[in-house]
Parts: C-alpha cells; sequence; structure tokens
C-alpha cells in the first residue's frame, strides 16, 4: 500500500469529463489527518478547481473504519510541548482547506463512513454532498482534551436544532447516520456496499455543458442510490430533542453544566454525556460556552480567524498536552487539568485565550 498521505485519482465520465477521487491515506490513525495531508488536498483540490474538464470531486478515507477520525492530536501536543510552529501553521491550513471545501464551485461528495470525528467533520460539513452510513460514528469530543470543537464548530453547532449543538459540543455525545441528518451534518444515507455503485453511477453520467447543473447531476444519482439503502437507524438527538432543550435551558453556564451532569436517569445515552461533561476540561467548557457566543452571528470567514487565535492559544496553555497524555500517550485516562474545577477558571484565563497570539498584526487567515 502506498505511504503517500492523499491517494488521487480521475475517473473518466461521459462527456470527455472526469471525476477526481481524493482518499485520506492513513489508516492505521483512522486517517487522522496531519500537515502534510492538508497542504496535499488543499493543493489538490485547488488544481482540479481550475481543471474544466473535472465535474465533480469525490472525498473518502482508505480503509474500512474511518473517513477521518480528526486531526493528530499527538502531533500537537508535540508541537505544544516544544514551542515550536508547527501546531500554528497546522491550524492555518487545516482552516484554510475547510474553507476551500465550503466554498469550492464544483459539487464535492464527501463519503463519511466510519469515524468522523473533530477534523474530519472539518473536511466533511462544508461539502455540498455529504453521505454518510450505517456505521457512521461522529463526534466532536474536544472537551476531554482540553480543546473545544474547532473546524468550523462555531458554524455549524450554532445552526443546529434549538440548542442541540451546544449540547452536543459540551458533552462530546456520539452521533449515528440519522443523528447526522437531523442536525445537519449529512445530506444522503447509503450503505456502504453501495461505493461501487456509486462511482460506476459517477462514470456514467452524462455532465453537462453547464458546470451549474453538476450538483444537480449528483443529487440524481444519490436520490437513486439511497431509495435502494434500505432503512436507517433512528436517530437518538431527535428523540432526546425535549430532553437535550430541558437540559441547557439555564441562565448561566454553571448552571447549564449543573443541569447536565446531575442527570441521574436511566437513558444511556445522556448518562454517557453527563459523564464526559463530568469529566472533560473545565477551562474548555468556559470556552465552548464563550465561543459560540462569540459567534453566533459571525460569517464563515470570521469563524475561521477567530477559531485559530483561539486553536494557537489552546497550544500554548498546560491542558491540551496534558489531556492529550491521558487520553492517548499515557492512556491512564486521569488528566490533571489546570484549573481542576469550573468554579476556578476565572474571566482572565478565558478572556487570554482570544486575546490574537500575533498582537496587532493582521489575522493570517484575512484573505480568505
Amino acid at each position: 500500500m502506498s505511504e503517500d498521505p492523499l491517494l488521487v485519482e480521475t475517473l473518466g465520465a461521459a462527456n470527455d469529463r472526469r471525476v477526481g477521487i481524493a482518499t485520506l491515506n492513513a489508516p492505521r490513525s483512522l486517517n487522522a489527518l496531519t500537515l502534510e495531508m492538508a497542504e496535499a488536498l488543499f493543493a489538490q483540490l485547488a488544481a482540479w478547481r481550475e481543471d474544466p474538464a473535472v465535474a465533480c470531486v469525490v472525498l473518502r478515507g482508505s480503509g474500512e473504519r474511518a473517513f477521518c477520525a480528526g486531526g493528530d492530536v499527538v502531533r500537537l501536543r508535540q508541537s505544544a510541548l516544544a514551542g515550536d510552529d508547527h501546531a500554528a501553521r497546522f491550524f492555518e491550513r487545516e482552516y484554510r482547506l475547510d474553507y476551500l471545501i465550503h466554498t469550492y464551485p464544483k459539487p464535492i461528495a464527501v463519503w463519511g463512513h466510519g469515524v468522523v470525528m473533530g477534523g474530519g467533520l472539518g473536511l466533511m460539513v462544508g461539502a455540498s454532498h455529504r453521505i454518510v452510513t450505517p456505521q457512521t460514528r461522529m463526534a466532536m469530543p474536544e472537551v476531554t482534551v482540553g480543546l473545544y470543537p474547532d473546524v468550523g464548530g462555531s458554524w455549524f453547532l450554532n445552526r443546529m436544532p434549538g440548542r442541540t449543538g451546544l449540547f452536543l459540543a459540551l458533552s462530546g455525545a456520539p452521533l449515528n447516520a440519522a443523528d447526522a441528518l437531523w442536525v445537519g451534518l449529512a445530506d444522503r444515507f447509503l450503505r456502504h456496499d453501495q461505493w461501487e455503485a456509486f462511482v460506476a453511477g459517477l462514470a456514467a453520467i452524462a455532465w453537462e455543458e453547464d458546470p451549474g447543473r453538476h450538483a444537480g447531476q449528483l443529487s440524481r444519482l444519490l436520490r437513486v442510490l439511497e431509495a435502494e439503502a434500505g432503512e436507517r437507524p433512528a436517530s437518538v438527538v431527535r428523540e432526546h430533542y425535549d430532553q437535550i432543550q430541558a437540559l441547557t435551558d439555564a441562565d448561566s453556564l454553571l448552571e447549564l453544566v449543573e443541569r447536565i451532569t446531575a442527570y441521574d436517569g436511566p437513558d444511556p445515552w445522556l448518562q454517557g454525556a453527563a459523564r464526559t461533561l463530568a469529566s472533560g476540561c473545565p477551562t474548555s467548557v468556559h470556552l465552548i460556552w464563550e465561543q459560540l457566543r462569540r459567534t453566533r452571528h459571525a460569517s464563515l470567514k470570521e469563524v475561521f480567524m477567530a477559531e485559530l487565535i483561539l486553536s494557537i492559544n489552546c497550544m500554548r496553555f498546560g491542558n491540551f498536552a496534558e489531556g492529550v497524555r491521558a487520553l492517548l500517550v499515557d492512556k491512564d485516562r486521569k488528566p490533571r487539568f489546570a484549573p481542576a474545577e469550573l468554579r476556578a477558571v476565572t474571566p482572565e484565563l478565558v478572556a487570554a485565550h482570544f486575546a490574537a497570539p500575533w498582537g496587532d498584526g493582521p489575522n493570517p487567515l484575512a484573505d480568505l
């Protein structure tokens, strides 16, 4: 198997058109996004954007287990401990890539099979045609490692039904395929074994001369395949919507967290959400609350600019390195976050995370 971080192929189609297929190629790490992978994918998407023969693009992950399980947080931890600029460069490249996908002029289909978390959602959520399968498992679990849902999370979480986005950000609760469809993270439900039929269908499309019609042609293919996909699972989030609204109906962050973590009912999904929030990083909880408040009416560009500041600053403080150590390095699952309690997180500490690390200079993403 090739060791290239990104595998690229073009599929011949009707009317002398082609379909670009890019595959994240790190199956042993569940296709965790690296700096090299992000740069390669950005360059390839930019090239396909300028090629008039390319009608649409498909993005998928290598292997059977995941599309993308998130960013390479172990490498980011190494950068945070070393105090070098790798993490800052990674976040800038990643957010540029995510923004490119959001604003891409050609249809992009993302095959969101298996694990789709963190940075994987950043690659998927901005695509024009987002496909989930019965094995899709999504989450934004950054609260467990001293981070917050970035990669545009400030954009899409604020646009979910009610306060669902806030609840999912604070609790890291898992989502299935039907959940993804209901909260707006996906568009189509297919079986994973329909991949070959999907590729064959792409090759058979008589792509029209007008590029503006290509998205509709792709949609028609997916509509036919979805009709053959069979029954989708029930949406757990939809079933819990009223409870989520009740649990998050609070006048302050402290009250909201107390409501969720105090849940003692029989529902295992809500029990898991309560446990994750209770054991999460207290500073991250404050950052999630404040970031979603600040970006509620922000543009997509403003969201990524704000997230770049916050993400770089999370590398400067110790909670991210400690959270990744406990979860993925030493694997003792006993992070020693500081402060250790929600009430001990001061407004000054929160404000420091939102201060531009480059001072009065321009934001590196100001040119988006």
